[in-house]
């Protein structure tokens, strides 16, 4: 099916799966980066293209790479506002209405500041875009639905002495404790400070993440902080089958109490378990994807960064988003790093209707999965009004272009 990409940048659209620091403006990060009296490779977009992000990576950690220079110029208040904002307005320009922003909190305490102070800068820049937006005449009128954002926090399944403060910290206070636990032990102090700021302070902190290297870090080394986000009423959302196998799903699933998954590619891939366990490979995954579908886990797709970061993908046709739409399932298209990915919400839609059988009402249900399975910071009614907003927007955008042809 073919849309006109000024077509899609007009519909509403959600993006459930966007890094912070993987999605700074160029020109921004040059900028901050002078300001801070930190070196870049190049200090101008085009060579940091050629240099540091590139169209295409090796794999998933030359991927990671450049995201010490995006988290090196993150250390301050103003810094992490001024990314927000601007992450804000790049997707209200191309449509999108509602974002749920992750992105690590350890990564930005270089220089001491605390994590509510840096859940309070990245939330007060998205408040001042939306604040903005929701100010303009087409939305005070009820034309258009409004923008609204959530904050998911990362926890990570490791880290290292580059995060100076939290594991300088962590060692002192366990120095008799095996590093597997130091980060799940991490992980419960950074939920509890979530929790905290959300029901203190209000903050929108809709979810929470487990992100990092897959292989030799699993799900389960941080189950206590699953179980604190669990029982305080906080949603969650897992990477896992991005560049690890079925069984890294499954530990999200039981683990983690997964609401959402991130990326879950290798879904699929029966020929990635690696664990002894199990004996019927083929058979274990056609469990695992029954009980996906069967309990609608919406699978947040991020088809550029798996091209990037995959090399067995060949082709965007092979990429197993095809099968997911086979099997029905729940999926949200995202964007996962807009700058290190070089993409937008529009470009994902753009490059899902050309690879993939598409009608125009597979196209409403997966902008509406978004919609729906977001991670909503309001009550359940205020969602349905939302989302019904949102829809009925989508409709009308829809029958204005089919008008006009």
């Amino acid at each position: 099916m073919k849309v006109p990409k000024s077509l899609l940048s007009r519909l509403p659209k959600t993006d459930l799966h966007v890094h912070l620091d993987g999605s700074l403006r160029l020109e921004s990060l040059i900028e901050l980066a002078k300001q801070e009296g930190i070196t870049l490779p190049s200090d101008t977009p085009e060579g940091l293209k050629e240099t540091v992000f590139k169209a295409e990576y090796r794999d998933l950690g030359e991927y990671l790479q450049g995201f010490a220079y995006t988290c090196g110029v993150m250390q301050t208040i103003e810094a992490l506002h001024r990314v927000a904002y601007e992450l804000a307005w790049d997707n209200i320009q191309e449509g999108v209405r509602y974002i749920e922003v992750r992105f690590a909190p350890f990564l930005h305490t270089a220089k001491g500041l605390s994590l509510q102070q840096i859940l309070e800068a990245v939330c007060g820049g998205l408040q001042q875009a939306k604040e903005e937006y929701n100010a303009e005449e087409q939305i005070r009128s009820g034309e258009q639905p409004p923008f609204h954002f959530g904050i998911i926090v990362c926890a990570l399944r490791m880290f290292n002495e580059h995060i100076p403060g939290w594991y300088g910290n962590f060692r002192k206070m366990f120095t008799q404790t095996k590093e597997k636990d130091i980060f799940g032990l991490a992980s419960l102090e950074l939920v509890k400070e979530a929790v905290r700021c959300r029901d203190a302070l209000n903050l929108p902190i809709v979810g929470f993440d487990l992100a990092g290297q897959e292989d030799g870090y699993p799900a389960k080394h941080h189950k206590l902080a699953f179980e604190y986000a669990h029982q305080h009423f906080l949603m969650k959302t897992v990477h896992a089958g991005e560049a690890f196998g079925p069984e890294s799903i499954f530990e999200a699933i039981n683990f983690s109490y997964a609401d959402r998954l991130g990326h879950g590619y290798h879904l699929f891939s029966p020929d990635k378990i690696r664990t002894k366990k199990v004996k019927d490979k083929e058979a274990y995954v056609e469990s695992l994807i029954r009980y996906v579908s069967n309990r609608r886990l919406t699978i947040e797709v991020c088809i550029s960064s798996n091209m990037q970061t995959n090399p067995e993908i060949t082709s965007i046709a092979d990429h197993h988003f095809g099968k997911m739409l086979a099997h029905k399932m729940s999926v949200s298209l995202c964007t996962d790093n807009r700058l290190v990915s070089h993409t937008t919400v529009t470009d994902e839609y753009a490059l899902a209707l050309e690879h993939f059988e598409f009608t125009p009402k597979l196209l409403r249900d997966i902008i509406t999965y978004g919609f729906k399975r977001s991670f909503f910071f309001g009550t359940y009614l205020e969602k349905r009004v939302y989302v019904r907003q949102c829809i009925d927007y989508f409709d009308k955008v829809w029958a204005e272009e089919m008008l006009e042809e």
